[in-house]
């Protein structure tokens, strides 16, 4: 199955994440912290990344920016709160391939997983 990680400022969210995708064979990674997650993703190799907009330091959008410098391949589902139609352009411009909104739906964030790990990267056959 696929290695996951996910960063959310409440260490709760990455947990309830942890949780529901481990039960369908996942190996997930939960961080609060942008530095511990970026360096996670540049030693590790990471299938994809959940990314909460709303962090401590840095924002989901700058996270993702930084996600695809360092790992090109990598998949990414944006997470929000509070979501806008300017972020959800924004994170899909920047090469997220999924947005999902907070309160976490279980049989969302597995639909939404599968689809983007089954997906094919770009320019493949």
């Amino acid at each position: 199955m696929a290695t996951i990680a996910t960063i959310d400022d409440v260490y709760d969210e990455g947990i309830l994440i942890q949780r529901i995708l481990k039960r369908k064979g996942h190996t997930v990674h939960p961080f609060t912290e942008e530095e511990d997650f970026l360096a996670f993703i540049k030693k590790e190799t990471v299938d994809l990344a959940i990314l909460d907009i709303k962090l401590k330091k840095l924002s989901g959008v700058e996270i993702l920016e930084e996600a695809k410098k360092i790992a090109p391949a990598i998949k990414t589902i944006m997470l929000t709160g509070f979501p806008t139609i300017e972020t959800a352009q924004q994170c899909l411009q920047l090469g997220a391939d999924e947005y999902l909104v907070k309160p976490i739906d279980i049989y969302e964030l597995e639909e939404k997983v599968e689809k983007v790990l089954d997906q094919s990267p770009p320019g493949s056959s």
